[in-house]
């Protein structure tokens, strides 16, 4: 007497017998009808698009703001002979437009108290959201630097802008309403996304990162390339948005 089959939980065996006959006919068909050919049949991101905005200028912050943040992503990612530097990458404006969207009150994370102070291992514990970090840290930085230097931190020298984002990091300045060490790591991490994140979140200007170390971007398909070993295919780094060069194929 046969046994009778077994499914697993929630799963009926006309869907079972269902997928098994899907499965067999894709395996009897040619490979050609499995392949993608021409332009995809899809827009990237439709179902849940990246949050972007078509503002011009600052969304968030003020002018004093931006004169000392853009001073900041300066010094963090300096300009050399391997890429601009994190102004002209434009990181400044990566943060701007995070800060005007639903990462500025960190929306999708839990911020209900109570707050205490955790452990390395417990991340950051701290009530104030991406926005009034900025906002408290920016002001504080600017006043501890015109009174200990009779200027703001973008007049500074770059040696002295650097001296103060050392002590920043090693939580040696006494910043009216944030750590410093909690501020410097907040811009820190910003700065680095903004440098390497996709140029449709307004960083990485003309995806200079991604030249830099030869990321091709979001390509969706390498299966001309797959037998081309060690060769150097010097690829132009593509967006999430998609390339006009798709439209052509096909």
């Amino acid at each position: 007497m046969r046994k009778p089959q077994k499914t697993l939980p929630g799963v009926t065996r006309r869907q079972v017998l269902a997928w098994s006959g899907a499965a067999l006919a894709l395996g009897t068909g040619s490979a050609k009808a499995a392949t993608l050919t021409g332009a995809p049949g899809w827009e990237p991101f439709a179902d849940n698009p990246p949050e972007t905005f078509d503002g011009k200028g600052w969304l968030f912050f003020n002018d004093a703001e931006v004169a000392t943040l853009e001073a900041i992503v300066d010094r963090l990612i300096p300009e050399d002979e391997l890429s601009v530097g994190g102004k002209a990458a434009g990181c400044a404006v990566f943060i701007d437009r995070q800060l005007h969207g639903f990462y500025g009150n960190f929306e999708r994370l839990y911020m209900e108290g109570p707050f205490h102070e955790g452990t390395p291992e417990q991340g950051d514990q701290s009530p104030l959201t991406p926005r009034q970090r900025y906002r408290i840290g920016l002001a504080a930085l600017d006043k501890w630097c015109r009174k200990q230097h009779n200027k703001g931190f973008h007049e500074l020298s770059g040696d002295d802008q650097d001296n103060v984002l050392t002590a920043l990091e090693k939580d040696e300045i006494a910043l009216e309403g944030i750590k410093s060490a909690d501020f410097f790591a907040q811009v820190l991490s910003n700065t680095t996304e903004g440098f390497f994140a996709d140029p449709v979140y307004g960083g990485n200007r003309d995806m200079v990162s991604w030249k830099m170390i030869g990321f091709p971007g979001a390509r969706y398909d390498y299966r001309d390339f797959i037998e081309r070993h060690n060769e150097e295919l010097k690829f132009t780094p593509v967006s999430i948005t998609g390339s006009a060069d798709w439209m052509k194929k096909g």
